[in-house]
């Protein structure tokens, strides 16, 4: 099966214009953040909640210039299906009347039981529509600022490798300044690694003596 092919988007708006603000007042938010409040518990990795970062996406896609009502509401509640033990999908479906393509779009944004985190990423990139990339790069781009926070190196460098094989190519596809701004990120996390000795000390080798201790 052949690749969906999109067309780039390459603007990125400095301010919200009045016809986007007209837009952006018509849609009805309330219901979306009500269910995903039940994520105020879920605490992060890098700290905060699992509430506040489903904000934050919906934020970077308004920062990017994106007013699609389906898009919006389904960043608001993307992580609720895979994070909230027992959630019932038709809170979704009957959230309003886009409640059912906001479902499908967070279900393809949503890792299914069978499948392990390169299999999940590599199903949006190769199968996933434009929204689901889109709505994946904005979410991405979130956790990356996250990463600021974690100090685990491994961790880091594995969520660099990961970002750099998989969300560039998806990000390329779809929107060239959010590519921009993952490059920008993975470069000052890996800068980070970099200064603080990480990679001298993985890769030194082990000495006779060190084998000893």
């Amino acid at each position: 099966m052949s690749k969906p092919h999109y067309e780039m988007k390459t603007d990125k708006p400095q301010n919200m214009n009045e016809q986007q603000m007209l837009q952006l007042s018509s849609i009805h938010f309330a219901p979306y953040i009500q269910l995903a409040t039940a994520l105020i518990g879920k605490a992060r990795h890098a700290g905060g909640n699992m509430f506040r970062h489903q904000m934050d996406t919906f934020a970077i896609l308004l920062d990017y210039g994106y007013i699609d009502p389906v898009l919006l509401k389904a960043s608001i509640i993307h992580d609720t299906i895979e994070d909230i033990p027992g959630f019932i999908p038709d809170l979704i479906t009957n959230a309003d009347d886009d409640g059912p393509e906001v479902l499908k779009l967070v279900h393809e944004v949503t890792r299914k039981e069978e499948e392990n985190k390169k299999q999940f990423l590599c199903r949006i990139l190769d199968e996933g529509s434009q929204k689901a990339k889109i709505l994946k790069c904005a979410d991405r781009i979130s956790n990356m600022i996250s990463l600021g926070y974690v100090t685990d190196p491994a961790f880091i460098e594995r969520y660099c490798d990961e970002t750099e094989f998989f969300l560039l190519p998806m990000a390329i596809q779809v929107d060239f300044n959010m590519y921009q701004e993952l490059i920008n990120l993975i470069m000052t996390r890996r800068r980070y690694l970099e200064d603080g000795g990480y990679f001298d000390n993985r890769h030194k080798p082990t000495t006779s003596a060190d084998s000893t201790k």
